[in-house]
């Protein structure tokens, strides 16, 4: 099997809460999990990032998904994309 060198990579993931639920999502993977606590959350994380990796790995499409995702290879070590910033957009959902 091929290696895969994501070492230390550093990804952006926001944990936020829905109702009783809490739901991690990370854009530069564009996946998301929800668990009961926090905790939880982390956890499950970690774990779906592992399988989505070891698929797309499966697959062969590693290198194709991982740049669709704007990823970058660097000394052949992928890298996320930056995050350039997190905010609250003030919004009028009110409808006509």
């Amino acid at each position: 099997m091929k290696k895969l060198s994501l070492k230390a990579v550093n990804l952006p993931v926001t944990i936020f809460k829905a109702g009783k639920s809490y739901v991690a999502y990370s854009p530069a993977l564009d996946l998301s999990t929800s668990a009961s606590t926090y905790k939880k959350a982390q956890k499950n994380f970690s774990e779906i990032v592992s399988i989505f990796i070891e698929e797309l790995i499966e697959m062969g499409t590693l290198d194709v998904v991982l740049r669709g995702l704007g990823w970058q290879k660097i000394k052949s070590n992928w890298q996320p994309p930056i995050v350039v910033s997190n905010y609250f957009q003030p919004m009028n959902l009110s409808h006509a």
